[in-house]
């Protein structure tokens, strides 16, 4: 072979290799050389949604306290002649419909709503809670509603209707009605909202009731319905459902009671643990 043949070869072998050289030279493994990236350390890989913490203002405090404060806030506002719709002029119009009508069924009517909360229960409709952690609810609820209508009306001394004394604000019994149909609303608003109608028809008619009596103002039964709604709310707010739960023991435990018979014998508990695989 000729003189330049071999001078070409070698020019192609010697830029071939140069060329390998370059691109070997590029492939470095990344692990070795190129350090970890923690740029994405806290990045949500899976897709997993994170618990965002609401505002203050979507809380269940404060959800639940809407309503109660409208009608406080309401009776409030027309307490003592004012408003724009006065407390006499309310009184005014509903003697003109009831003009002779008196009752003694608000006395009654007040329990009413925790009659039906038991007729349900005793009818076999699972309520929201147990019977244990429900009663548990009512008390603090009552104890709440009690302590706060009661040191009202003797802060704000006004005088009822019929002038009998100078407790009228806010309505006691409108607060017992509302408390007691708020709770039913609760137990049972799963289950069906007709309970919950039910209940607050009934303590409507107390409201009504009270006034038609000559017992209580307008801003009197307005605001009563707000404490005892707030009252109801805030004992479930607080309440954390601990009690009346049967104990759970782990997987694979138990317990039994044991006679031993003879003269050293006895009554005992047995205990058996069988570990899961």
């Amino acid at each position: 072979m000729s003189k330049p043949f071999f001078a070409r070869l070698a020019l192609v072998l010697a830029l071939g290799s140069a060329s390998l050289s370059s691109a070997l030279a590029q492939v470095v493994p990344s692990a070795e050389i190129m350090p970890a990236d923690t740029t994405h350390k806290f990045e949500n890989v899976g897709g997993i949604p994170t618990v965002l913490k609401k505002p203050w203002y979507q809380g269940k405090l404060v959800r639940a306290s809407i309503v109660p404060a409208v009608l406080i806030g309401y009776g409030a506002y027309t307490f003592n002649g004012g408003g724009f719709y006065t407390n006499e002029q309310a009184n005014r119009d509903i003697h003109k419909l009831f003009p002779t009508y008196r009752s003694k069924l608000d006395n009654v009517l007040i329990l009413a709503p925790y009659a039906e909360l038991g007729l349900v229960a005793l009818a076999g409709i699972e309520s929201r809670d147990d019977r244990v952690n429900t009663l548990l609810v009512i008390a603090k609820s009552e104890a709440i509603m009690l302590a706060t209508v009661f040191a009202v009306k003797n802060l704000t001394r006004e005088t009822r209707p019929d002038g009998s004394d100078n407790l009228s604000f806010p309505s006691g019994h409108t607060a017992q009605a509302f408390l007691a149909a708020s709770i039913v609303h609760t137990e049972f608003r799963d289950k069906s909202q007709w309970y919950g109608i039910g209940a607050y028809t009934i303590a409507t008619s107390v409201a009504a009731l009270r006034m038609i009596n000559t017992k209580h103002w307008q801003s009197d039964v307005v605001a009563g319905a707000g404490f005892g709604i707030l009252s109801a709310h805030l004992g479930y707010l607080t309440h954390r459902n601990r009690w009346g739960r049967k104990p759970r023991l782990p997987e694979g435990m138990s317990f039994m009671p044991t006679w031993l018979p003879g003269p050293g014998g006895g009554a005992g508990v047995g205990f058996a643990w069988h570990p899961l695989k």
